[in-house]
């Protein structure tokens, strides 16, 4: 089965082409981006204004006829906290699946963290033992904490790189105050969390998935995305300790030329890395393990698992 798997996320529109089949490995087969950076598009109000909704539109019509033309029986989409947190949702969905025959569902953070531990435990197996994850989205942090395929604990809160860049890190680069007031929030905000993510026990193995863990990974010196998913990729509290040193004094334009950082996402790095940070500390988690497969994958992953054929699922 071919399927498409369109991903509505704050900062990046993805399309991502696997062929898959029931208890099988998902295989790649092309990967579509477009950056609209739909957080930015909500105003003072909280609604999404025209041109983002606009924006949207197109690219999910572009994408629908390349999942098409990809040969896609079918293509599950969904998006996350920015369409979610955007009062006038209903509004630019509906608009959305009129121009382009694709319906959109909007994953609620929950359901986005249990999505992405179901890939985590996928990919490390039983094997592993109880699994702390994390993952970083532009709008929100999920963690989760379970020994089986449905976490235990399954966390999400408003903490995002991309949302907290806007709300506390002004200025190119963001002042050390700036950095500093930002740090000691997140401290505070997560303490309390912690202590419910570790309540059904200490994990066997922790694990970070997602972009803004696969860059701090590779700037703190992990393997290229070159050398294949199933090297072995960590990322350890103090040397994201040191790279927040070290980053937080560049502009965003000099972050993108590092190896690791995308254009799109080197503004925000600062803050990833700060949450990251925060949440290891919290936790008392000194190395992550980097997992190459997330949301998406949980997706495909629970599709093959008898979901029936009516949920988020649209043909274009």
């Amino acid at each position: 089965m071919r399927l498409g798997v369109l991903d509505v996320g704050s900062n990046t529109v993805h399309l991502l082409v696997v062929d898959a089949h029931r208890g099988g490995h998902p295989s790649p087969m092309s990967s579509t981006k477009a950056v609209l950076r739909l957080a930015e598009e909500i105003d003072d109000t909280g609604r999404m204004r025209q041109s983002g909704a606009d924006a949207l539109t197109a690219t999910v019509e572009d994408f629908t006829r390349i999942a098409v033309a990809s040969g896609c029986q079918q293509v599950m989409a969904f998006a996350t906290s920015a369409v979610r947190d955007a009062t006038n949702c209903d509004d630019v969905l509906a608009q959305v699946e009129a121009a382009s025959g694709t319906e959109i569902q909007v994953l609620e953070g929950v359901d986005e963290a249990r999505l992405t531990s179901l890939a985590v435990r996928r990919w490390y197996g039983w094997s592993a033992g109880r699994i702390m994850s994390f993952d970083i989205g532009g709008g929100s942090l999920e963690m989760t904490n379970g020994v089986d395929e449905e976490p235990e604990v399954a966390l999400s809160l408003p903490l995002g790189a991309g949302r907290l860049t806007r709300e506390w890190l002004p200025g190119d680069p963001p002042s050390k105050r700036h950095v500093s007031v930002l740090r000691d929030w997140l401290d505070a905000e997560l303490k309390p969390v912690a202590k419910q993510l570790r309540a059904p026990g200490k994990p066997d193995l922790a694990v970070g998935s997602s972009k803004t863990f696969r860059s701090l990974a590779r700037l703190t010196g992990a393997a290229p995305s070159g050398a294949g998913p199933r090297v072995r990729r960590t990322v350890t509290a103090n040397g994201v300790r040191q790279l927040i040193a070290f980053i937080s004094r560049m502009t965003a334009s000099d972050r993108a030329d590092l190896e690791g950082v995308s254009a799109d996402r080197a503004g925000q790095i600062v803050a990833g890395a700060l949450v990251a940070e925060a949440a290891m500390r919290a936790t008392g988690v000194d190395t992550l393990e980097i997992c190459p497969w997330a949301l998406r994958e949980g997706v495909i992953l629970r599709r093959l698992d008898a979901e029936p054929a009516g949920a988020m699922v649209t043909t274009g």
